[in-house]
């Protein structure tokens, strides 16, 4: 009677802490991925306090993940700062690219929670759409629930701007690749001009303009106008007379598919602490909520629950309580029976 009351609240946690580093450093392999970043990090966090491994992943698509394992029992959110502490030591040594696009630390359960697939039965709504329409109305929504670690879309199909080098051309203009990157970084840029006849303080001023500038690039035409390299007799090489602009996918390394439908597939991860089953739960509430705003067409499917094993798992025990109970009793029954026949 008492089963669903049993303060299972006082147990430890078996599984022990990690902390995971998400790296990305786009157009790498994983060879240069391992000597210009994995290796340095490693070397910074190795011995740290408490600490039992470190297990890495790098990948061909430029991205990585270590995991540092720490003892059981170590409080999440010190093994994040003392993985922090090491990481900052060292940030300044890795590529300038890793550190723009960032190295993601976070205390999460190593198992998966959930897998949800954002599916659309309908040819216009493709990958891209998808994850993009995942990424700005699910995943922040998601993330917001109580016990939700990570919610992570597999593949980023994030809009981007595409340019697709030609190297023959390059070769003819001797061209490399990082003066084509110096010349978009130089050109696409979020700009401050200030402002014209600002106050000085001193004499009275009655006319003040601010200056504004357009920004980064955002259309195609826009980026294949950049100048690569000029001279002085006024002729100029631009981007596209070397590469092919085009509005495209951040990244083409993993596709998701449901049924022979394009879908986006949402990766969840559990907080250490939280309950499992009331995490899933209150998921499972969000996503009904999100559905009733769905364009037509769209629909999500859980692919893969672990309340689904724990609830299992729970039947299974309160099935060997209730047998058991029942044999004890068959057998106090027929020990008395038999008892009082002899009598």
């Amino acid at each position: 009677m008492a089963i669903k009351e049993l303060p299972i609240w006082h147990f430890q946690d078996s599984a022990p802490t990690t902390v995971n580093i998400f790296i990305a450093y786009p157009g790498s392999s994983a060879d240069v991925l391992v000597k210009s970043t994995l290796i340095t990090l490693e070397q910074a966090i190795n011995g740290v306090q408490d600490m039992r491994y470190i297990a890495t992943d790098a990948t061909s698509a430029g991205e990585a993940t270590m995991r540092i394992i720490f003892e059981p029992g170590t409080d999440p959110n010190d093994a994040v700062i003392r993985v922090k502490t090491r990481v900052d030591q060292v940030m300044p040594l890795l590529p300038e690219l890793v550190q723009r696009e960032g190295v993601i630390i976070t205390p999460i359960q190593p198992s998966m929670l959930m897998y949800v697939n954002l599916y659309s039965t309908k040819k216009s709504m493709d990958e891209k759409f998808l994850f993009n329409y995942a990424t700005v109305n699910m995943i922040r929504e998601i993330q917001r629930i109580k016990g939700v670690a990570r919610a992570q879309i597999l593949g980023s199909r994030r809009y981007a701007m595409r340019v697709w080098l030609n190297p023959e051309r390059m070769r003819a203009y001797k061209i490399s690749v990082e003066e084509v990157m110096d010349a978009i970084s130089e050109q696409s840029i979020i700009g401050r001009p200030g402002r014209i006849g600002q106050s000085s303080g001193i004499a009275a001023q009655s006319l003040e303009y601010v200056l504004t500038y357009k920004g980064r690039f955002n259309k195609p035409e826009e980026y294949e106008s950049i100048i690569i390299r000029a001279n002085a007799e006024g002729e100029s090489i631009h981007l596209r007379d070397i590469a092919t602009v085009e509005l495209g996918s951040e990244f083409f390394d993993i596709y998701s598919n449901l049924n022979g439908n394009a879908s986006s597939a949402i990766v969840l991860k559990q907080n250490y602490g939280s309950n499992a089953s009331d995490v899933i739960a209150e998921v499972k509430t969000t996503l009904e909520e999100m559905k009733k705003s769905f364009p037509p067409g769209l629909d999500y499917k859980i692919s893969y629950d672990v309340s689904q094993f724990l609830d299992a798992s729970i039947e299974q025990v309160i099935d060997t309580l209730r047998d058991a109970f029942i044999l004890v009793a068959l057998v106090v029954f027929l020990y008395f029976w038999a008892t009082g026949a002899q009598h």
